[in-house]
Order: structure tokens, then C-alpha cells, then sequence
């Protein structure tokens, strides 16, 4: 049997935690070196959504024609440069809402 003074700390667990975090901070470092797309290659910046506000006026608006189901908007895109068109789910009926920027309902229709 070895005793402590007889084992040789160069091939013990000390050596391999170091070549361990050799080995992480290298990955790490690589990790870093990758780049981000640019913005304009990013889907969320080619259709400009709906306000939050004008997405929940649409949802207050199905609520009546849904017989109180939940609604959530599940999706919108900008017409022009007044108006929105809001997708919403009302317990798996899909509804389509214009609404322009100052909030007016200008319609609903089932989807």
C-alpha cells in the first residue's frame, strides 16, 4: 500500500482539475468569439406589431363574440400607417381585429 509522501501529485485528481479548467476557459473564450445576427437579419424587425394596448383593446372586443372565452392575441402586423390587423385566439376560435392608432375597433371577424 502507498503512503501519502509516495504518490505522485502530477497524475493525481490535481493535475486533471487543471487541465479541466484549461480546458473550459478555452471553451468559454471560443464561446465568446461567435457573433450575434445583425438586427435587420432578425424576423421580428421585417413587420412592425401592434402596440400592447391596441392588442388587448382587439381581445376586449372578441370577449363578447367568444361567450366570455379567454382571448389572447397570438399574433399582429402593422396595414399602414394608422391601422393594425390583430390575430386572437378565444379558446381555439380565431378571430381577425382592425384597429387603428388611436384605438378605434374598426372590426372583428371570425378568422
Amino acid at each position: 500500500m502507498a503512503r501519502p509522501e509516495d504518490v505522485d501529485l502530477s497524475t493525481s485528481k490535481v493535475g486533471s482539475r487543471s487541465i479541466r479548467a484549461s480546458a473550459l476557459a478555452a471553451a468559454l473564450l471560443l464561446a465568446g468569439c461567435q457573433s450575434n445576427p445583425e438586427p435587420q437579419e432578425m424576423a421580428r424587425t421585417s413587420l412592425q406589431t401592434a402596440p400592447a394596448d391596441l392588442q388587448l383593446l382587439c381581445a376586449n372586443a372578441v370577449v363578447a363574440q367568444a361567450g366570455g372565452a379567454k382571448v389572447l392575441p397570438t399574433s399582429s402586423r402593422q396595414l399602414d400607417a394608422t391601422s393594425y390587423s390583430v390575430e386572437l385566439d378565444a379558446g381555439g376560435r380565431k378571430f381577425t381585429c382592425i384597429v387603428d392608432s388611436s384605438g378605434s375597433v374598426k372590426s372583428v371577424q371570425p378568422a
